[in-house]
């Protein structure tokens, strides 16, 4: 918020807020994404396919991106261990543009999108994209970031200016 917008423009209406304790509140299955860096530890790693794992165990939908090692890459090891028809994953680009490992852990995975016509974008381009739908496809998101992912960041604001449940877990 820059110091001339008024603060009046950043508090949400009663009735977003009404909505967004309605989405609280829900019970039952939904769909949650979830979506982070490469650079993740392999200790976070650990701790994000535990909660993937615990999530679709728990009936809800799990929304990823492919992606190099780090968080897409756990998020998918926990889901396909609870329930791979609970895993959706939404490419920025192609499988074969993927790292062998994670090609490797896409195979017997039924809910796979690609975009073949994204194949010249920049993955940082294509990745903006991408994470748009995700979260477009979700009632809720969980991003694992660094204060300096950009992307990332810029996906966290879009959630939130989309009145989505967002929880961010900053690893800086």
């Amino acid at each position: 918020m820059s110091r001339s917008e008024p603060i009046a423009s950043t508090i949400p209406t009663v009735d977003e807020l009404a909505q967004e304790l309605l989405l609280i509140q829900q019970s039952g299955p939904r769909k949650v994404a979830i979506i982070g860096t490469r650079n993740l530890p392999l200790t976070h790693q650990q701790l994000v396919e535990m909660l993937s794992y615990a999530l679709v165990l728990s009936g809800n939908q799990v929304v990823t991106s492919g992606g190099a090692n780090g968080c897409n890459m756990a998020v998918i090891r926990g889901a396909q261990r609870a329930n791979p028809d609970r895993l959706n994953i939404i490419l920025p680009q192609t499988i074969s543009q993927q790292p062998g490992e994670v090609q490797d852990l896409l195979i017997g995975i039924k809910n796979i999108v690609e975009y073949p016509e994204r194949r010249t974008m920049t993955l940082a381009d294509a990745s903006r994209i991408c994470n748009h739908e995700i979260i477009d496809r979700c009632q809720q998101i969980i991003c694992f970031l660094y204060h300096t992912s950009h992307t990332l960041l810029e996906s966290v604001n879009y959630a939130k200016e989309h009145r989505k449940i967002v929880t961010s877990f900053y690893l800086d």
